[in-house]
């Protein structure tokens, strides 16, 4: 075989190249960066599911006790539940938009009705 025609399982010798970007990605500040905030964030994540349960807690015996649902429960929650989705969209690649505290604001607590 010559050189212009090289056999057919070296045709697409692609793996200088991706080894390259490879090694850009690792040494990329940006990447590791984002790495930081990712682990930030999931540690956020979950103590915001924690006071989540807690005021599922909170609202379910208010609602037993006293017959009503109470606002300021029901806005901390649907608040936290939007930071988890922020957060999650965060952690998942979905956006590059930081939450909170990482860039963005704490969300409202109004909601959907």
């Amino acid at each position: 075989m010559s050189e212009q025609n090289p056999p057919a399982d070296h045709a697409f010798d692609d793996s200088e190249q991706s080894g390259k970007q490879m090694e850009e990605n690792l040494k990329s500040r940006a990447t590791w960066t984002r790495f930081l905030f990712m682990l930030i964030s999931g540690l956020l994540v979950s103590i915001a599911s924690f006071v989540g349960t807690f005021v599922v807690i909170l609202g379910f015996f208010w609602v037993l006790f006293t017959g009503e649902v109470n606002r300021q429960v029901q806005q901390a929650g649907q608040s936290i539940a939007a930071y988890i989705y922020e957060s999650i969209r965060y952690l998942t690649f979905n956006t590059d938009q930081k939450p909170f505290p990482l860039g963005g604001e704490w969300p409202s607590g109004g909601g959907e009705e």
